[in-house]
């Protein structure tokens, strides 16, 4: 079951008196934050959308991984309008969207992991009574939910959506805690201290360089999307060379071409995989995905009562 991640960053941050994405929460931003827990958690996929400041947050993010989509009209539009563009570029990409804002950095990957253990068709996490994020939905709910009016929100569309909200109970208060307002932040900062440890894997394949990695098989994945490398290298916010350059590199280690362009056709020339770059792109991503669940079984033996 393939599942995605809608982080909407969009927002001018007027109540914190400053850019809230950016903030830090130790050593990293609120945002880098967000997109970490979601990875952890062996999300496939990562999307967000930005606005107010968008291209600073997105060339604070271009080395993550992550899908970026623009609400231009984010001055004069809500944070539904923006949930609604990621929501209509993920409906078809995926079986479930885990959603949620960008001011609530703290929920652990481990209440992802139950979320998405709990196979609900909609569902949110609850500690001590209280409903936090992310939110999780099937992928079906989206066309629903693009067509709603809007009134009192994402809150009030789910609730007009026909599929009860499923509680999952968690004891996780990080899904609770907001960034909205500098006394808000100051709470963050010290309930940050209560943190889990965790581990991190990122894979790579290398000769005397690294050739291939979560950049490279995120960069194949949005040619093969969008039929064209230029939107794929603007959607990851890398330069047209420099998506090219990863290419070639890659190309030229594994002997045969992975992008092909097609010439013609009412939408003029586009670009797609060929039939060998996605059999080693599939390759990298099943064993990615079977490495990381490796390494956190290996984790929990060794570390699971130290932290």
């Amino acid at each position: 079951m393939q599942t995605a991640a809608l982080i909407v960053a969009a927002g001018m941050s007027s109540r914190m008196g400053d850019f809230k994405p950016m903030l830090n929460i130790g050593s990293i931003s609120i945002a880098q934050r967000i997109v970490a827990n979601f990875q952890q958690a062996g999300v496939d996929r990562i999307v967000m959308v930005t606005g107010y400041n968008a291209v600073t947050l997105e060339r604070h993010l271009a080395n993550n991984g992550i899908v970026f989509l623009r609400n231009e009209r984010y001055a004069e539009t809500q944070m539904f309008d923006s949930a609604k563009i990621g929501l209509e570029y993920l409906s078809d990409k995926c079986d479930r969207i885990l959603f949620t804002p960008v001011d609530i950095p703290l929920f652990t990957a481990a209440t992802v992991e139950k979320l998405m253990a709990s196979e609900a068709e909609l569902a949110c996490p609850v500690c001590e009574g209280e409903t936090g994020h992310p939110i999780m939905m099937a992928s079906a709910l989206a066309e629903g939910l693009l067509v709603d009016s809007g009134e009192g929100g994402l809150k009030g569309a789910i609730g007009r959506c026909g599929v009860p909200m499923r509680e999952i109970p968690v004891e996780d208060r990080g899904v609770l805690h907001d960034a909205d307002t500098p006394e808000d932040y100051d709470k963050l900062l010290k309930y940050h201290n209560q943190q889990l440890v965790r581990q991190i894997v990122s894979v790579s394949l290398a000769r005397e360089k690294v050739f291939f990695d979560e950049k490279t098989a995120m960069l194949l994945h949005l040619v093969e999307e969008t039929s064209s490398v230029r939107m794929a290298c603007r959607r990851m916010q890398i330069s047209y060379s420099g998506g090219w350059n990863i290419i070639r590199t890659l190309e030229s280690q594994v002997s045969f071409p992975l992008v092909e362009s097609v010439q013609g056709g009412a939408g003029g020339g586009q670009s797609r995989l060929t039939e060998k770059g996605k059999e080693l792109l599939c390759r990298f991503d099943g064993f990615q995905a079977e490495l990381k669940d490796i390494v956190s079984g290996l984790y929990d033996s060794y570390f699971k009562d130290v932290f």
